[in-house]
Order: C-alpha cells, then structure tokens, then sequence
C-alpha cells in the first residue's frame, strides 16, 4: 500500500471503529481532559484578571511611577505611546491656614484623570452619607478630611490659604482608592486641582515634594511599558505594580494562584492518567487487527504510522470538541455566578485555549503513544497463536518526554518552580514507596482470605493470584483520591487561614498621633463607644542610616529595590516602637525576647525578617539610628516574622522599653467598631482633637469582595478536579473490562449464578478501594506536609479525619463504581463472550 492511502485507510477504519463503540472510553477520556484544562485555565485566568482589577483600585491605577524629583517627560511620552491612560499627581505637606487657626497637611494635587482606578468618596458633612464621584475638586476649590474642620475651626464653604492661594472647602474627603498604601500618615489630608498648584507658590526648587504618574490600560501595554521602564529608573524613583501596591491583597492574590495552580496541576495529572488507561485498553483491543494487517502485506512502520494517524484523528477531534465544549462550560458556570461575580469580567485571551488544546495533545501523544507503539511489533503468527504478546517497545523515552511537557504546562498553571516540582519529585517518590506498599498489603491481604467465604475468594482471588498487577491498579485508584484529597484539604485549610487572617471583627479603624498624657482616656473612650482595641504602642518616626557603621544606603541597589519590601523600607523614614512583650501576631525566628527585668549596657533592637533577609543583618548586628536628629546605636537581640495581613499595628524595628527615652512620640493602635456605633465617633474626635483617625472599612470592603471570588474559585475549580477524577475512575474500570467479561462468562458457564458474581465484584472493588484510599491518605499527607514546608509557608497538622474517611469513602466509591460500570458481565450471554473471545 503506497504512502498516500494510509491516511484514508486510517479514517475508514476509525469511523468503523467508532460505529463498533470501541474509541468511546479512549475519546471521552481525551474529551473530558481538554474539556476541563480549558474550562479551568478560562475560568481561573479571567477570575484572576477579575481579582487583579479590583486589586488595582488600590493603586488607583494599574502602574504607579513616583519620585521625589520631577519625572522625565519621555515617561509620559512612551506611556502615551503604547494606548496607556495616565494621570499626574503631585503630593506634599504644607499648613493649612483658616482665619484662626493652622495646621500641617498633606496636600494631594491632581488632574482631570485622577482616579485611573476606583472612585473617591465624599460627603456634605462630617459622618454623613457618602457620595460616589470619579471627578475632582473644581478650580478653586479643594476637599478636606473631615478632621480637619475640627481642626481649624471651620465650615463647608469656607476659605483656606494653600499658599499664596485662597481655595473653598466645597466637600469633605473621606475615601481615596491609593490610601491604604500610606496608613501610617500622621497629618490629614487635602485634595486639590493640579491646575491650581502654581498659584499656591508652594513647590519651589527643593521642596519635599513626591511626584507620581499613574498609568492604566491593556496587560501587554502595560508588561511592554514595564520592561521598558524599570533599567532606567533612577535611585529615587520606584515603580509599583497591583502585586506590591498592597501587601493584603498581594497575599490574597498570591495565595488564590497557587491554589489555582495546584488545581489545575491534579486534573492534568487525572487527565494523563485516565488518556494512559484507555489508550491501553485500545491498543490491546487492536492486536489482532495489526496482526491482521501485516498478513496482508503491510511492513510494520506502515502499520504503525496507520494507528499513529488513528490517534491524531482522535487528538483533533476531541481537542476541537473540548475546547468548545471548555467555552460553553466556563460561559454556563459565569451565568450561574452572575449575581455573585462583578458586572463585567476581562477576556481571558487565546492562552487557556492554547493550553487546553497542548495540554490534550501532550497527553495523548506521550500516554497514549507509547501503548501504541506495542501494535507495530505485533508479530503475523498472533493471527494462530492468540496468547503471543508483543514485546514492549522504548516507549520510557516518550513517557520522558510527555512528562516533561506536562511538567510545562503545570509551571504555566502555578507560576512557581517550586511547587511544580514539589508536586512532580513528591509525586515520583510516593508513586514508588505507595506502590510496594500496596504490594505489602496484598501479600499480607492473602492470608487472612484463604479460608473466608467463596464470594470473597471469587472476588479477590485474581488480585491475590498477581498481586503486582494488583498493586498497580491500587496505586493508580490511590493516586486518584490522593490528587482530590490534596485538592480538598488545600480548599479547607486556605480558605480558614484567609478568613482567620480577616475575621468580621477586623479592626476597621486606625488612630494616630494620640498623646501619652491621653492613654488611660483614650482607652476608657474606647470602651463606652463600646470598640475593640488593639494595644497601644508608642511611635517616633527614625531613619536606619548604618549597618555595622557601613551606610545602609551601600546595601540598597538599584536593581532589587522594586522587587524587595524591605529594601525600600529603609529609604523613608520608619515608624519605631518599643515594646516589653512580643507583639501576639509576630513569633521569633532567630534570638530571643528580653525579660522584663532583665538589663543591658547597650540599646537593642527587633528586626523584622524580611527586611533583615533583604539587608543581610544578621543577629549581633549593630545598627545605626538617627531620630529626631540624635544618632542611636542598637545591637539586634531577635529577628521575627510578622502576620502583615491582620490590620493590627505592625513595626519593622521594636526596641528594648527604655532605650529611646526622652525621645517625643505619639500612641497607635487599632480598633473594630460596628457600623451601627459609627456616629459615636463623633465623640471621639471631639474629645481627642490632635487624633488622627483613619478609616479602613473600605480597605476590608475590597479585600473581602477579592477573598469572595477567590472562595468561588475554589469551590468550583474543586468541582472540575472532581469530575476528572471520577473519569479516570471509570477508564480504570474500562481498562480491566474485556478481562473481567471473559473471567466473568467462564464462571457463569462452570454454574455460578449472578447473585455471587454480584457479591464477589463488591468484595473486590471494596478491598480495592480500602486500600486505595488507605494509600491515598498517606500520600496526601506526605504532599502537604512538603507542600506546606517549602512552597506555601504554613503550619502542617496530621488531618486525623481523612484518616478515617478517606480509606471509607473510597472503598464505597469505588465499590459503586466498579459493580456499575461491570454489570455488562451479568447483562451479557456467557456463551456470546466465549465465542467473542476465542
């Protein structure tokens, strides 16, 4: 047969072949595993654009140059370049003058544009309801907190000198979406038209001024903007994208992807294993065909390229079909959300398709490939001699290789090498330690049966009589549960530490810049408004200048000071505390807490381990102080992590009580108030009128909404990982399927009656699921215990439970499972299989 009749020889005999039943398990297996790949990679991308968005509002834009010193033009004119929106701000301190009194202010000049990101919020009076604007104060008029009107005793309406200008109060300021990055603000603020900043006469030549271009638009445009910037930024200047504007939500979202990405890594893997199975049973299925066909005069490498074109006819088939049915999938799981998901959500692009359609290819081409390549070594004598077996072909090789794209497609999913890796050695190692431990218990399964009922010899006794065989179909049912068990214990757990992280009572105000003459008042105003504090802790601001008498400067280099926190830290000036006790959210990495009564020569020192990880400080460092203009020397006694996401006061530097006496400082902290109190803080401000109050009830309003989509993520992503598993499931009961038919007509036909053929299948599938899911705890545990030390950075327990659930579910699963998708060996004619078979 010449080359070119091969591929519609290869068609006639697919479509034969798909009228006869036998593609069924081997497409729907691809079907299923495509169908979930795009669905999820749909549904995940746009809910991750989705949470991104909502993220950005805290920004105000999507990008965020800012400087101390007036940025380049050629910023602007690249970013105006590639379609991006933008909008210039410039901030500052200057006093706010009214006919009787003064105070410092933060004065924040904007432009028409402002906010690219989010809304602002304001008032008509102090604690009334707010308004909703995209727009800014007009010419001539500026919006204030409403602390200030306390303040400088004065009115809406009223007129203040900025300057040398006279601008109107025309409304009180009480939410802007870039806010949250600069809670620790001791002066209130002022929100004023960039048209008016010249007639203020205040920017001079060397003023402290920051100057900040926000930037929005399309993610290519703004990644090609982004590499575009970041080698030419200056020392003082800093980019700062959705991921770093905010540490809250960079966590959340960070968090959210990887459980997303370990999803989508356990249905790829399900989806490998279930295109393995049923491909196996297919190529079996076509041993006699390829024996066949060689009788006939086909050479073996055409035989082989005939089943190989079969395969991509499949491929194309399922993968066309796949991804549209992933569209409808994803398309029908949004309507069901609608009322849940945001208005409008960004399209995810050609990437999921992509990945969808390489993740059906590489898992056809390299699982079922290699259980092909078998059918181009069958020998002609099979067509007499029934029981002779092709030898194996290297098929290790494409195995190698299809593991490596999956491993791929998994770094795409995740973002993160570690956890793909973790997944992939862990994986390996379990896979080899679970499978000789199945082995173990059916050697030690086997004698406990030899004298138990007959249904049970029936149904176990292939299991016991090749128990290797055995224990590779008890490994692949265990490695089944084990990817949905890692899957359900991440949702659970995840979603306790997000929601144990922001509970309902979060603290939702911040108050600075309270006296210590006013501590004991202060708290007992809190407690008639009836408002849970957090402690209180003394703040004076202080800038780390040395490290081991080096300049701290020398250590902060241009290249990591936008990918690194900590580094930053150390170009402002920081907010210092000093405390006797460890604060309840900080826990000791290194060195230990001083004694209340214990005493030191020398001033020590707390430092925060990610800025000490950054700087390389080490415990005996000494570090270099300059507060309120005295130069301090500290020796660090401990270094600590901190939870940053708990709205609790949080410091990088704590010092010993006592080694900055004499020092001026203010009192922090913050509390929770109902809203239903929220008017009684009206009290509070005119009880303590030097207190700053900052209001984050908003902030927790977006974080919960973002932790809102996340839970829905994961709750349905659950669902797709669930599906898949339950298709590998039945493509491992397809895969044993013509053995059991003929095991079951042979018996059938020495006279056992179909009530003991019943009970024997549920004794087999029983056993085989106790111990697939005795198995599959184990490697869950395993898979945790490394996913949680080295990947997500949190503390692993035993999960006592699905210890005693997992080993039950299962085996009732599987022993559902397994009688219904065999009953065809009670439904069928003994006489009609034999005569089938032979």
């Amino acid at each position: 047969m010449s080359r070119a009749n091969l591929p519609l020889l290869a068609w006639r005999l697919l479509r034969r072949e798909w009228r006869a039943g036998e593609l069924g398990v081997l497409l729907s297996a691809l079907l299923i595993a495509v169908t979930i790949s795009t669905a999820i990679s749909l549904f995940t991308q746009r809910l991750e654009h989705s949470m991104t968005d909502r993220a950005a509002e805290f920004l105000g834009a999507d990008l965020v140059v800012s400087s101390r010193s007036p940025l380049p033009a050629s910023y602007e004119e690249h970013a105006k370049a590639r379609g991006l929106q933008l909008s210039r701000q410039v901030e500052f301190s200057s006093v706010m003058a009214s006919d009787t009194q003064m105070q410092l202010s933060s004065v924040k000049a904007v432009d028409s544009a402002y906010p690219l990101r989010g809304e602002l919020r304001i008032s008509a009076a102090a604690f009334a309801e707010e308004r909703r604007t995209s727009e800014i104060p007009p010419q001539g008029e500026i919006w204030i907190e409403p602390r200030l009107l306390n303040q400088l005793d004065i009115q809406i309406g009223d007129t203040l000198e900025v300057g040398y200008a006279n601008l109107r109060v025309s409304a009180l300021l009480t939410h802007e979406p870039d806010r949250a990055s600069d809670f620790y603000s001791l002066t209130p603020r002022v929100l004023m038209n960039l048209e008016d900043l010249d007639a203020t006469g205040i920017v001079q030549p060397g003023s402290r001024v920051s100057y900040r271009l926000l930037l929005s638009g399309e993610r290519a445009a703004l990644k090609t903007y982004r590499e575009w910037i970041e080698p030419i930024l200056e020392v003082n200047q800093r980019l700062t994208g959705v991921d770093d504007g905010n540490r809250q939500v960079g966590n959340a979202l960070s968090r959210a992807n990887q459980f997303l990405g370990l999803a989508s890594i356990a249905a790829i893997i399900l989806a490998g294993v279930a295109v393995a199975l049923s491909s196996g049973r297919f190529a079996v299925r076509h041993f006699d065909t390829s024996a066949l066909l060689r009788c006939m005069g086909l050479q073996r490498r055409q035989v082989l390229m005939l089943f190989t074109l079969q395969l991509l006819y499949i491929g194309v088939l399922a993968t066309v079909a796949g991804i549209a049915l992933g569209l409808l999938v994803q398309w029908g799981l949004l309507l069901l959300l609608s009322d849940l998901l945001p208005p409008t959500l960004p399209d995810a692009g050609l990437l999921p398709l992509a990945v969808g359609a390489a993740t059906g290819f590489s898992a056809l081409l390299g699982f079922a490939l290699p259980p092909l390549l078998r059918l181009g070594r069958v020998a002609p004598l099979r067509v007499l001699r029934r029981d002779l077996e092709p030898m194996p072909g290297s098929s290790w090789l494409i195995y190698g290789l299809a593991l490596g794209v999956l491993s791929l497609l998994m770094w795409q999913f995740t973002g993160d090498l570690r956890i793909t890796l973790a997944m992939l050695f862990g994986g390996a190692v379990a896979a080899l330690l679970l499978g000789c431990l199945a082995w173990l218990l059916l050697r030690a399964v086997a004698g406990r049966l030899r004298d138990a009922g007959l249904a049970w010899r029936l149904g176990n006794g292939e299991l016991l009589k090749r128990p290797a065989a055995a224990a590779t179909q008890i490994l692949s049912f265990g490695l089944i549960f084990m990817c949905m068990l890692v899957v359900l214990i991440l949702r659970t757990e995840l979603l306790s530490s997000w929601q144990s992280q922001l509970p309902e009572d979060a603290p939702n105000h911040f108050v600075l810049n309270i006296l210590p003459s006013e501590q004991d008042t202060f708290n007992e105003a809190l407690a008639q408004i009836g408002a849970r504090s957090a402690p209180l802790y003394p703040v004076t601001p202080g800038r780390l200048v040395s490290i081991n008498n080096e300049p701290v400067r020398a250590d902060v280099s241009k290249e990591n000071r936008n990918r690194d926190r900590g580094t930053r830290a150390v170009n402002r000036d920081l907010s210092l505390t000093w405390s006797a006790h460890l604060p309840a959210d900080n826990a000791l990495r290194e060195g230990r807490w001083w004694s209340a009564t214990e005493q030191s020569g020398s001033a020590r020192v707390s430092i925060e381990a990610e800025l000490a990880d950054s700087l390389g400080v080490k415990l005996g460092d000494t570090l270099g102080f300059v507060i309120e203009g005295r130069e301090l020397s500290a020796q660090v006694s401990s270094i600590r992590t901190v939870e940053w996401d708990n709205f609790t006061p949080n410091f990088y530097m704590i010092f010993a009580p006592g080694d900055l006496a004499g020092l001026p400082a203010t009192l922090l902290t913050s509390f929770y108030l109902p809203a239903a109190q929220r008017d009684q803080l009206r009290q509070l401000n005119r009880q303590f009128p030097a207190m700053t109050l900052l209001e984050v009830e908003p902030l927790l309003e977006q974080i919960r909404g973002i932790l809102k989509q996340v839970t829905l993520a994961v709750e349905y992503v659950l669902l797709f990982v669930l599906l898949a598993g339950l298709t590998v499931l039945f493509a491992a009961l397809q895969a044993t399927l013509d053995e059991r038919l003929h095991q079951g007509a042979l018996l059938r036909t020495l006279g056992a009656g179909r009530s003991l053929l019943r009970r024997a299948s549920w004794m087999e599938f029983l056993l085989l699921g106790l111990l697939a899911g005795l198995l599959a705890v184990i490697a869950a545990e395993l898979a945790t215990w490394a996913l949680y030390r080295f990947a997500l950075n949190l503390d692993w327990a035993p999960h006592l439970l699905f210890w005693l659930a997992t080993p039950a579910s299962a085996a009732v699963l599987i022993g559902c499972a397994g009688v219904w998708g065999t009953r065809a060996v009670l439904q069928q004619s003994p006489m009609r299989l034999i005569n089938r078979s032979s």
